[in-house]
C-alpha cells in the first residue's frame, strides 16, 4: 500500500505503527538503512525507516541518504517527518526541549548529496528548506500538548561520528547557530529534490561542548545523549501522532514545486 507520510527516526519510535509489516525496497542508489515498516498511524498509511538501522549499526557519515529518500519516494511518500538528536549551542535551547528546524548549515564532507549528478543540471532553491505547513502544524500540536518547544532554529550539520571540540562549538555559537547535529544533511536537500515536504523535529539532548563562561555545563557524553534522548522520545511520539492526525490532504506549501524553474538542461 502507498504511504503518503514517511517517518525517519531511531529507537523508541518502532512501536508507533499499527498493523505494521516490513518491506524491502531496492533503489539505483543501493539499499536503504534497513527494511521499511509500513502500517497505519491515526488511521493514516505511514512508512517508517530507521535511519541508523534497527540495531543502530550505521554511523552518521555512512547513512545511505540517497537510498533512504528514494526508497520512501518509491513507496509513495510525499511528506517526511524526521526526528534528530541535537546538541544545543544556546542557553535557551535546553536539554529536554523540542525544536523545529527552519534552517541548516552544512559542515559535512564527502557525502553524496544530490540526485542530479548526471543527465540533468538542476539547481534547487534551499532558501526555505523545511516545510512551513508541517512546521506550523507541529508547533501548534506541541503547544496544545504542553511540550516545551522552539518554533524555529538553525542546525549546523557536522560530519561525525565524533562530537565537536570546544573551539568548534564556540565558533558555531558565535555564528548564530542554535543546534548541532550529524544527520540532517543531505537528508533534507534530497527530500527537497524529490519535491517532498520535510519536518525536522530536534530532540535537544545536551549542550554540545559546553557553553562559553559556564563552568557548570560540561561537554557532552554519549551516555548523556542516550539518557535525554530516551526522555524526549515520548514527546516526539505525541507530536508525530498529532501531526499525522492534523495534516490536510492537500499541500498548500511550495515543496511540491521545488523543481519548477530549477532545471537548467534544455530538452
Amino acid at each position: 500500500m502507498d504511504s503518503e507520510i514517511g517517518i525517519i527516526g531511531g529507537s523508541g519510535l518502532y512501536s508507533l505503527l499499527e498493523n505494521a509489516e516490513e518491506v524491502s525496497v531496492d533503489t539505483k542508489y543501493g539499499s536503504p538503512s534497513d527494511k521499511i515498516s509500513v502500517g497505519t498511524l491515526a488511521g493514516v498509511n505511514v512508512a517508517f525507516l530507521p535511519r541508523h538501522a534497527k540495531k543502530h549499526t550505521i554511523p552518521p557519515h555512512k547513512v545511505p541518504y540517497r537510498a533512504n529518500i528514494e526508497a520512501l519516494r518509491k513507496l509513495g511518500v510525499k511528506r517526511i517527518i524526521a526526528t534528530n538528536a541535537v546538541g544545543s549551542l544556546k542557553p535557551e535551547y535546553k536539554p529536554g526541549f523540542i525544536a523545529l528546524f527552519d534552517q541548516f548549515v552544512n559542515a559535512t564532507n564527502g557525502r553524496p548529496d544530490t540526485f542530479f549528478d548526471e543527465g540533468e543540471v538542476v539547481h534547487i532553491s534551499s532558501a526555505e528548506p523545511y516545510c512551513p505547513q508541517l512546521r506550523s502544524i507541529a508547533f501548534d500540536v506541541g503547544l496544545k500538548a504542553g511540550i516545551a518547544m522552539h518554533q524555529s532554529g538553525t542546525v549546523v550539520v557536522i560530519n561525525g561520528p565524533r562530537f565537536s571540540t570546544k573551539a568548534e562549538s564556540r565558533t558555531f555559537a558565535a555564528q548564530g547557530h542554535h543546534m548541532v547535529n550529524m544527520t540532517q544533511y543531505p537528508e533534507i536537500v534530497l527530500a527537497r529534490e524529490r519535491q517532498m515536504c520535510y519536518l525536522g523535529i530536534a530532540l535537544i539532548t545536551d549542550y554540545d561542548a559546553g557553553l562559553e563562561g559556564r563552568m557548570d555545563i560540561k561537554p557532552v557524553t554519549n551516555a548523556e545523549v542516550v539518557k535525554i534522548f530516551g526522555e524526549n522520545v515520548d514527546k516526539a511520539k505525541r507530536i508525530i501522532t498529532d501531526v499525522v492526525k492534523s495534516v490536510p490532504k492537500d499541500r498548500t506549501c511550495s515543496c511540491s514545486k521545488s523543481l519548477e524553474e530549477a532545471v537548467m538542461t534544455h530538452k
